[in-house]
């Protein structure tokens, strides 16, 4: 069952993320802060409203929203596509190394504040290269901000590169070799964008490429995709950890090989309501998936369109599920023992949350 703690340059504008259909169930009282770490976190998906359009009047760019609020009506969601085409369509306003830091600055700023400690943040290399966004501007502008993310915000990152299933894997192996060429401050690579009908098979080759190049693994299945495609990652990839895999739940012989191998699972509740992958919040298999011993934690995935960071979804989730104290606790201390940290970093923070001596 694993190891679970003994106790339990900024813009003006608050950033406001988009209501989600679960907000009224959201506690009065905020959920208590755990220190924890955010596994499943795309950076182009923390781009809040009030940013791009701050962005996009530096860079000249006109925006296909008149405001705001026209903005915000476009983050109501049918599925993982509909979500994507709004995802990559804001993406223009990226264009300088000062962009993407003064997106990162935005987003761990706000993770500080969630109780976030150590962070594994996802880049998507193909989607700014496909606009004409180079290599060097993405990554570099990105990891200048991570780089000193211990001295501003109290958080140990990483850097992953994540790769866009929906294209072909010749792309992602060109892309990965070059990263590897620059000597790119990367520490992971992982696999995501369209699920269905990109199986994970499809990017057998990069993954060894990546292995062999010393690269932590991971990648998107069973979110909108077949629990058939959690196994392929685990099978066909070799990757140490999954990225949503709600979908092992259909098959119960899976969720005993997960249970029993401690692999971990990256769940990202209010991304999935968001997504129409579940119904509702009180639908969501987390509970089931506690109670079966899966090794699950919570992690916003892209808070600017989904309604909340990782606090939020905590909070959302305590409203609805009435977790308890040990709930949270043994959620927050999955996170830190699934990260990629080093050991000495994983030990200070299950330290930090046995202590009691946590954030309010």
């Amino acid at each position: 069952m694993g190891d679970y703690p003994d106790r339990m340059e900024n813009f003006e504008g608050e950033p406001v993320a988009p209501e989600t259909e679960v907000s009224e169930s959201n506690a009065a009282v905020p959920a208590r802060l755990l220190p924890v770490a955010e596994l499943h976190l795309h950076i182009e998906g923390t781009l809040q409203p009030e940013l791009i359009f701050a962005l996009a009047e530096r860079n000249g760019i006109t925006l296909p929203y008149a405001d705001l609020d026209e903005l915000r009506q476009r983050y109501e969601f049918t599925d993982l596509q509909s979500f994507l085409d709004l995802y990559y369509a804001n993406m223009a306003v990226l264009q300088t190394e000062e962009d993407f830091a003064a997106m990162t600055h935005a987003y761990l700023e706000r993770a500080a504040a969630a109780g976030v400690r150590h962070a594994e943040i996802m880049l998507d290399p193909q989607a700014h290269l496909s606009r004409g966004i180079s290599l060097e501007t993405c990554v570099n502008g990105v990891a200048s901000v991570l780089a000193t993310s211990m001295e501003d915000f109290g958080m140990s990152t990483m850097l992953i590169a994540a790769f866009l299933r929906d294209l072909p894997e010749e792309s992602a192996l060109e892309v990965l070799d070059a990263l590897l060429a620059m000597d790119a401050p990367i520490g992971a690579i992982g696999l995501d964008s369209a699920e269905v009908g990109n199986p994970p098979a499809k990017f057998e080759r990069l993954y060894a490429k990546a292995r062999e190049a010393g690269l932590r693994l991971t990648a998107h299945a069973g979110e909108e995709g077949p629990a058939s495609y959690v196994v392929e990652a685990l099978d066909v990839l070799g990757v140490e950890r999954i990225d949503h895999g709600i979908r092992c739940m259909d098959d119960t012989d899976l969720v005993e090989r997960l249970v029993d191998e401690r692999i971990p699972l990256t769940v990202c509740p209010l991304s999935n309501v968001r997504l129409r992958t579940v119904d509702t919040l009180a639908d969501h298999p987390l509970p089931a998936m506690l109670a079966a011993g899966l090794n699950v934690s919570v992690n916003s995935d892209d808070p600017a369109y989904f309604g909340g960071y990782v606090d939020d979804n905590f909070a959302q989730l305590e409203a609805v599920f009435e977790l308890s104290e040990f709930d949270k606790a043994r959620l927050a201390a999955n996170s830190i023992h699934s990260s990629f940290a080093s050991e000495e970093r994983k030990a200070e923070l299950l330290e930090e949350l046995n202590s009691g001596e946590l954030a309010h």
